[in-house]
């Protein structure tokens, strides 16, 4: 059942530097709604507003004239929210209020106190409103990717190779995969290898992240490949996928891919290197694959080169949309309704794939090239 609330405020605080008829301002009257998953409704009225704006508690702040607006929280929790009323087109006279909320019926999990031992501290860390970080890995070690973070999945998924007709056997050898000098290098080479009496003429590794996100943010700030026919890609998978190999295996499920969801926070051309791809797949409701993606290069979004330079490539994922960023900069968004599986729990993947679909042609004098990450980090 909605529970229906009213509040009415006294005038919080008044400033009108450009007029020396200081006028009272009208009170400002607030209606809210909690309602079913996460939902609220606030209706603010003050006569001779101009403007209403309204804060969440996160990062989410809207405006409109109406005074009106529904909003859906992802995950449970007390959140404090802002509404103000404007009575000047410059924005310089207003009322303020604030509401305190407790939800219990959103479709994410409570925003949870921190565990610190997920937390990397060894670099000061990038702050958002509304949202905290709860997992990390800055790189600041020597050697190979921590065990503790970082699983290697190198076993095949289909009979000896991988999807997308690539070329490469992935390893957990530290040839493939190794952290210096402040970041992990995850590097493809040319080398014959056989697993499974399956020979593959390239190496490189494929890693997933020992923790899983349902909504909130992922930032990996990265510089990548050069080579043509080198495939990089930034991506997440459902938890509950049960690809072979994989690091949750099948304790969430079992329901293969696509129906898992897929989330291409970043791939790269292999044909041209300034080419970059933010890709959704999903089922539809035939049980078919589905998806829907955005390209764009790099002049395009006015950034510096991509394989010279690092880059932040983020995904931004709450129960309304989800949007794929560089450097804060959108390359695709999508609705997140019912017809699309993205509410389950995702893991990190990180890798560069060799030929195939976008890799391409490899050219002959190939030889290796690599991948570095800077950080990766999780926030919800």
């Amino acid at each position: 059942m909605n529970k229906v609330f009213k509040k009415i405020s006294a005038l919080f605080f008044f400033l009108s530097l450009l007029s020396c008829n200081k006028e009272a301002l009208a009170d400002l009257n607030i209606e809210y709604t909690e309602g079913e998953q996460g939902f609220i409704s606030i209706t603010a009225s003050s006569n001779k507003a101009v403007l209403y704006r309204f804060s969440f508690g996160n990062s989410e702040v809207i405006e409109n004239v109406e005074g009106s607006i529904e909003y859906q929280y992802s995950n449970n929790g007390t959140y404090t929210i802002g509404i103000w009323s404007f009575y000047d087109e410059n924005l310089n006279s207003f009322n303020y209020e604030t509401l305190e909320v407790t939800i219990t019926n959103a479709l994410g999990d409570e925003i949870k106190q921190i565990d610190e031992s997920l937390i990397d501290t060894s670099e000061e860390t990038t702050l958002y409103t509304g949202y905290q970080l709860v997992w990390n890995d800055e790189f600041n070690y020597e050697g190979p990717p921590a065990t503790e973070k970082w699983h290697h999945q190198y076993i095949p998924i289909f009979g000896g190779g991988w999807a997308n007709n690539e070329k490469q056997h992935y390893t957990a050898r530290i040839d493939n995969s190794y952290v210096s000098e402040g970041t992990l290098k995850i590097t493809a080479k040319k080398e014959n290898y056989t697993y499974e009496g399956s020979l593959k003429n390239f190496t490189s590794a494929r890693l997933n992240s020992k923790f899983s996100l349902l909504y909130g943010r992922i930032d990996v700030r990265a510089k990548l490949p050069a080579s043509k026919g080198t495939w990089p890609a930034i991506w997440t998978l459902g938890t509950n996928s049960g690809e072979r190999g994989n690091y949750f295996g099948t304790v969430d499920g079992n329901v293969g891919w696509p129906e898992c969801g897929e989330i291409d926070i970043m791939e790269q051309n292999g044909e041209n290197k300034q080419i970059l791809y933010g890709t959704f797949h999903w089922a539809d409701g035939g049980g078919q694959p589905a998806s829907y993606g955005l390209t764009k290069d790099v002049s395009s979004l006015d950034i510096s080169d991509v394989t010279s330079e690092f880059h932040l490539y983020s995904l931004v994922w709450n129960t309304a949309s989800i949007k794929l960023l560089v450097d804060n900069l959108l390359i695709a968004e999508i609705a997140n309704t019912a017809s699309v599986p993205f509410d389950n729990p995702h893991y990190l993947l990180l890798n560069i794939a060799m030929g195939g679909t976008l890799g391409g042609t490899i050219p002959g004098n190939f030889e290796q090239d690599s991948m570095e990450i800077d950080f990766v980090r999780f926030y919800q």
